[in-house]
């Protein structure tokens, strides 16, 4: 009988003690976990399957639509849109006059640019005519787009090849800084 209650105190007092011991380890210090999680490179927001919208006086005026963003704040406001994107480039009605795909792209909100990488096509609707490349930057301050890699312009007309080029958003006239190729002009196109 003595054995089992000696045997009892000392279960118990260690118990007690490994119990003490347990709760003392679980304080969460906040300083201490984010010294241990916290990586500065990584993003302050991720978003998946990205859809926005930007108007202008009620209007639409760009959609962008991304598989994956990374949204950074500092130094300064930067997404990263990976694997995809796509943006849609609006005329005062609403219609859809351009659209621009690549695989990669940033946004820089202050500076109102994208440049965008890696399978790059601008596509003009109502002409049928699409521009590829292997970079693009857009400036919202004008609508310009921008090149100075190589470009392949196609339309119905032909197929024209340079290195680098100047266009609008809209994709509906353009210039190329080192134009080669051929294309077959008809009647009324110099007009």
């Amino acid at each position: 009988m003595k054995i089992s209650i000696i045997f009892g105190k000392w279960f118990l007092r260690i118990s007690g003690a490994y119990l003490i011991f347990l709760c003392a380890s679980c304080v969460n210090d906040l300083a201490t976990i984010q010294k241990i999680t916290y990586d500065p490179k990584s993003p302050d927001e991720v978003t998946k399957n990205m859809h926005v919208l930007y108007l202008d006086s009620g209007y639409a005026k760009i959609e962008l639509f991304a598989n994956y963003a990374e949204t950074f704040h500092k130094p300064e406001e930067l997404t990263k849109l990976k694997d995809g994107l796509k943006v849609n480039f609006f005329k005062e009605d609403g219609e859809i006059v351009s659209t621009l795909t690549a695989l990669y792209g940033e946004v820089n909100m202050q500076k109102g640019e994208i440049f965008v990488r890696d399978s790059v096509q601008l596509f003009n609707h109502a002409k049928k005519q699409r521009m590829d490349t292997e970079q693009l930057n857009w400036n919202k301050k004008d609508s310009s787009v921008f090149t100075n890699s190589g470009v392949i312009v196609s339309s119905p007309k032909g197929t024209l090849y340079g290195q680098g080029i100047r266009t609008k958003q809209d994709f509906s006239t353009y210039t190329f800084i080192k134009p080669y190729g051929t294309v077959v002009l008809e009647d009324g196109d110099l007009d």
